[in-house]
């Protein structure tokens, strides 16, 4: 029996000694967060991984494994691949802006270029339906008819034979013109093409059958398209001056109406005007005395 309560006791004192230390001790002791503090200075980079490395060193045993070098040198790789991938995103991401932007520039000149072209065109389309003028540089038309010099349109209205002045009502305002038999609706009312002067503007009944008017331009530098503005147009760039009357203008009116001349036929046929003749002279002297320069992809305007 004292065997057997001897045994009991041992049992029962092995039940209650608590835990040795080396037991205790190989169980891992629980991790906590420890806090750091630091500055970063993006053009000294290597003073904050000091700190960091320091402070891995101090509150841990990192650096006493064998793979802590390697460890450290493929997260710094990880970091450069993620750096360069931000880099080429960035990039591709200004690439693909400035392309857009390219092509909306491109798309818009294109657009404009055409819309010019069309206009052109259009202008072109419309000149080609205009009428061709008379010898006077105006038109004949079913009620009357009328001629014109830069200065000045001379218009023969067609009345019944033995008419009198007083049988006519002929008014001359600066943009407006009503010429008629009295009593009877009028043969010509409207608006004038551009403005006179009434004051220099006269009419009279030649062989009691014509009415004729005399109407002075106030802009005495412009061939007009028609005498009241509804009727049928001319086309302009067809007007003919007769040189006998160039003789008669003043050396400076000469030169603008020749200079006109000029550049309507050159228009006609499509090529350079005076101005763009001068334009492409002064080109070719200034190439000439810079040959060191590229101008290749010179271009006048």
């Amino acid at each position: 029996m004292a065997i057997i309560s001897d045994y009991q006791d041992d049992e029962q004192t092995k039940k209650q000694t608590p835990p040795s230390s080396s037991s205790s001790s190989s169980q891992p002791k629980p991790s906590k967060s420890i806090p750091f503090t630091s500055t970063f200075d993006p053009s000294n980079p290597t003073a904050f991984l000091d700190k960091v490395f320091d402070f891995i060193a101090k509150e841990s045993d990192f650096f006493e494994k064998d793979s802590a070098e390697k460890v450290i040198l493929s997260a710094g790789r990880a970091a450069k691949v993620k750096k360069a991938k931000v880099v080429a995103a960035e990039k591709a991401k200004i690439a693909a802006e400035e392309k857009a932007k390219a092509e909306k520039v491109a798309a818009a000149a294109k657009a404009e270029k055409k819309d010019v072209e069309g206009k052109e065109d259009e202008k072109k389309d419309q000149e080609s339906s205009l009428a061709a003028p008379n010898k006077g540089n105006g038109m004949d038309l079913e009620k009357y008819s009328w001629t014109q010099s830069l200065q000045e349109l001379n218009v023969n209205v067609p009345v019944p034979h033995g008419t009198k002045s007083r049988f006519l009502t002929c008014e001359i305002k600066k943009n407006h013109l009503t010429v008629g038999l009295k009593g009877q609706p009028p043969i010509i009312d409207g608006e004038l093409y551009k403005s006179i002067k009434p004051d220099d503007c006269f009419w009279s009944i030649e062989d009691q059958s014509i009415v004729s008017i005399l109407l002075t331009k106030h802009d005495q530098m412009d061939w007009w398209k028609c005498l009241v503005k509804g009727d049928p147009e001319i086309n302009t760039q067809k007007v003919e001056p007769e040189n006998s009357k160039l003789g008669d203008l003043d050396p400076e009116t000469r030169s603008t109406v020749e200079k006109m001349m000029f550049d309507q036929r050159q228009k006609s046929m499509g090529l350079p005007t005076s101005e763009e003749l001068q334009k492409q002279e002064m080109m070719k002297k200034f190439m000439s005395q810079h040959p060191e320069m590229d101008f290749s992809r010179a271009k006048l305007s």
